[in-house]
C-alpha cells in the first residue's frame, strides 16, 4: 500500500526535514510543491532529517497546478483547520494523497471550496491556531496507516542488552 504525503510551499526546513524522516520510517512518498521557502541543501532540513535521505522517495513539482496534473486521478485529501470532517472518520484509501499547506497560510481556500468532502481536520481547542506541520503530518500519516494494520512496518520492538520473556 502506498502513502503519498503532499506538501505545498512548505516554508520551514525543519518541519519539512521531520516529515521527510516520518515519511522515511514509514515508507510513505514525499511530494514537495515549489515554492519552498528554503533550499534542499538547507542544513536544517538535512539535521531535521537525520540520515535517511538515500531512504525517501520524493517528488518535487513547480506549482500545484504542475502537481494536480501529473497525478490526475489520484484520491486527494485536504488537511486544514478549516474543514469540517475529522480525519478519523475518513477511510483512505491505497495511493491517495494528504496534502498540508504552508505553514503561514495553509491551503488555498480556492481548493478547499471546491473539495468540501474531503477537507479535513484534527479536532482542537477552538481558541487556537493550528498544531505544528510535522506534528499534522505524524498523526495523519499514522491514522491512515493503522487503518491499513500497518503494512510493511515492524510491529515488535527489541531490547539492546535484554531479551524479552
Amino acid at each position: 500500500m502506498t502513502l503519498n504525503i503532499v506538501l505545498v510551499e512548505p516554508q520551514i526546513p525543519q518541519n519539512t526535514g521531520n516529515i521527510s524522516r516520518t515519511c522515511a520510517v514509514t515508507g510513505a512518498r514525499l511530494h514537495l510543491v515549489r515554492p519552498l521557502g528554503f533550499e534542499v541543501t538547507d542544513k536544517n532540513l538535512k539535521r531535521a532529517g537525520l540520515d535517511y535521505w538515500d531512504k525517501l522517495d520524493i517528488t518535487y513539482y513547480d506549482s500545484l497546478a504542475d502537481f494536480f496534473e501529473k497525478t490526475a486521478g489520484g484520491k486527494y485529501y485536504y488537511f486544514t483547520t478549516k474543514g469540517r470532517n475529522v480525519y478519523t472518520e475518513i477511510s483512505y484509501p491505497d495511493g491517495c494523497y494528504i496534502l498540508f499547506g504552508r505553514e503561514d497560510a495553509g491551503l488555498p481556500e480556492e481548493l478547499l471550496h471546491a473539495n468540501p468532502a474531503d477537507c479535513v481536520r484534527l479536532p482542537m481547542r477552538p481558541t487556537l491556531r493550528s498544531l505544528n506541520l510535522s506534528n499534522t503530518v505524524a498523526i495523519a500519516a499514522y491514522e491512515i496507516l493503522r487503518q491499513w494494520d500497518f503494512p510493511d512496518l515492524e510491529r515488535e520492538g527489541r531490547l539492546t542488552k535484554f531479551e524479552w520473556e
